[in-house]
Parts: C-alpha cells; structure tokens; sequence
C-alpha cells in the first residue's frame, strides 16, 4: 500500500516526496536566519552537538516547555556534566535536580540508560539507530534526534511538530495518534531526507522550530510560514483541519486529603512505593477521599496516629496524564504516632527530599509553617 493512503492524504508518494524536497532551500536559509538559540543547540555550520546533550535536552522536553526547561538543563548539566557521572549519581541528587520537573521516570531512566551505556557501549552513545533504540528511555524520536543531531545520520526525529507539519502540507486525514499513520510519515520524511543537501540535523531542528512558532495547534501564523507555497491544506485553506487526532480518554478523577502534620520543629514526610505514579518521590502524607475535620482524625487514630488542632489548607488541582488529583489539606500538631513517616527540618525539605510538583500549593504552606515555627508564633501550638 503507497505510503500516501496510509496516512489518506490526496497526493501520491511522489507528489509529496517533491513537496519535500522543495521546502529544503526555503527551511534551510529560515532556520539559518530564524532557528532558536538554545543552550544544548550547535548551529554553527560543520559542528556537532554532544550526543549526551542532546539525549539529556530531549528527554527533559519531553511534555514540557522549552522555556521551562532550559534552567533545568543547565544545573542538572552542571552537577551531571557526562554519561560517567550520570551512572554514578546518586538518585536523591538526580531527583532533587529534576524537582520540579515532573514526569520522574524520565530521569530514572536516563541514569538506567547511562548504566547501559557504560556497559555495553564504552561509555558512548552509539552512532546508530538501532543501536541507540536498545538503550533504556530511548525511543524512536529521541534516536532519530540524537541519530541526527549529533551524528549526522539521515533518520527524521518524527514528533508532534514534525507530525502536526507533515499532516498539513499534505492535507492527510489519517488520524496520528495511530502507529501506523505515525510509521508512514515516518518513512516518508526518511526517504525525503535520503533526498536531501541539507544536514539532517538542521532538517529536523528547522521543522521543529517550524512546528513549535509558525505551524501551531489552534491557529498557525501561516503569514509567516517559509513552506507555505508547499503546504496543500493552506493552498485549500484547511489548516485548522490538521492534524487529525482521535480525542484523548477522560482523566481518572481521584481525590486526596493532604496533611501537614508538625511535632512542633518539624513536617512529616513519607516516601511513595518504588513502582506506580510518582514512584519513589517523597509527599506530605495523604488520605484518600475529600475527608473532613472529624474524618481525617479519625483515618489516623485508625493508624495509631494522634493529630491536633487541625486547621484547612488551600485546595488544589494536579493533572497527570491520565489521573486527576482533587485535593484538600489540613496542617495540625502531631506529637505521636507517625512511627513510617520522616520528620525533616525546612534545611532537609529544601536541600535532601523531592517532593512532586503536584503538591507545589502545599510545599508553599509548608514553608508558612516553617517560618512561623520559627518565629514561634504558630497557633496550632
């Protein structure tokens, strides 16, 4: 079956391949001109990026903002300058440096990757796609990325920029959530780019860029477009037609009583189970259930635990993929029980123990709680 009718686009493989090939001049001199400078880019012509800055920048992005990520690379970077000292790291390090960030298993699997590296490979990254597939937390756009980027090799690093691009030059109303619409624009930029002058590299940082500022989801600044004379759903004036996308499920609805309990100097931590959501990271303890005052106390007389003088705390709202936490908290006095629970002081909170950014809104009151511990003017006591 033509590649074309796997992702039901109007024109034939060929049709689209020269669709292709003539955006190569017009993205090569906008990237030139207009491509982003960022701290893990090389765009000086003939140089290449570091594989592992490449491989540390594309897991970081990943369902998070350029603009969010950039500080995060250059500490972590900082800290963990290679795939060596990524292997050794201490996972409270690796955990503290990612804070914030979300999406923990993203760094779990880099220093899982960077273990295999050192292994299997030397200590470098191989400079092969296959190869690199077969390391942990590398998938096949993280491959074709550092593939392309760092080594030069011709393998298109198919996102949703690339895809959300793709589907509007070609007007295609296959639906890119599917594995297969995906692997045929995938073959199809492949064999676009087996075509090409241009460094595979820049090709896929330009599209990139392309997706990310010019060709975006809800209205695309086709006015400012270099390819638009390539693209068939602006010819048909159909952009916000593309790309096709079935609907995403419903988040799982879940709510959750957050405590932040005090023994008068410090707040109790407990750790989550090393396998499932937020595996590993530390949290303010939590109830199931949006309890009340009576409830909550009476949940932890259950677990032989004593709170006093509890008083609420703001609501809150977290969205993870497919879950939603619904949450309401209290901070009281506990002076007993709690015997599977850490007490920390503000130092530890700050400098040893990762809390998920889920629990942002009661970090912050814990820091209240903190200072008025200090200043000894903590109604609770």
């Amino acid at each position: 079956m033509p590649l074309s009718e796997r992702i039901i686009s109007p024109l034939s493989d060929e049709e689209i391949l020269s669709r292709i090939g003539r955006t190569e001049p017009l993205l090569e001199s906008w990237y030139r001109d207009f491509g982003r400078e960022l701290p893990w880019r090389e765009k000086e012509p003939g140089k290449r990026t570091d594989p592992y800055h490449v491989w540390l920048s594309e897991i970081m992005l990943q369902q998070t903002r350029v603009e969010t990520v950039i500080p995060y690379y250059q500490r972590f970077l900082s800290e963990v300058p290679d795939i060596p000292a990524l292997s050794k790291a201490d996972d409270a390090l690796l955990y503290k440096l990612w804070e914030g960030l979300g999406y923990y298993s993203r760094v779990r699997g880099l220093k899982k990757g960077a273990q295999q590296v050192m292994e299997q490979f030397g200590g470098h990254l191989p400079e092969s796609v296959p190869l690199l597939k077969t390391i942990s937390g590398i998938g096949e756009y993280t491959a074709g990325a550092i593939g392309s980027i760092a080594f030069g090799l011709r393998e298109p690093a198919v996102d949703g920029n690339l895809l959300r691009v793709s589907a509007r030059w070609t007007a295609a109303e296959g639906d890119i959530a599917k594995m297969s619409v995906r692997k045929a624009f995938h073959d199809l930029l492949l064999t676009g780019m087996e075509r090409m002058a241009m460094d595979p590299g820049d090709y896929n940082q330009a599209m990139m860029d392309l997706g990310a500022g010019i060709c975006i989801p809800v209205t695309p600044r086709c006015e400012r477009c270099p390819v638009r004379s390539c693209c068939l759903a602006f010819d048909r004036d159909q952009t916000a037609l593309f790309p096709v996308k079935a609907p995403k499920k419903e988040r799982r609805i879940e709510e959750k009583t957050v405590l932040l309990l005090t023994d008068g100097e410090k707040i109790y931590l407990r750790r989550r189970p090393e396998n499932g959501l937020l595996a590993g990271l530390w949290e303010f303890p939590m109830l199931d259930g949006a309890l009340g005052k009576e409830e909550t106390e009476a949940a932890l007389l259950r677990m032989g635990i004593r709170a006093a003088n509890l008083s609420p705390l703001k609501k809150s709202v977290h969205r993870f993929t497919h879950i939603e936490w619904r949450m309401k908290g209290f901070v009281g006095l506990c002076r007993e029980g709690a015997p599977e629970w850490s007490a920390v002081t503000r130092e530890e909170l700050e400098e040893k123990y990762t809390l998920p950014s889920a629990l942002r809104v009661y970090r912050k009151a814990a820091e209240t709680l903190f200072s008025e511990i200090q200043e000894e003017h903590i109604g609770i006591l």
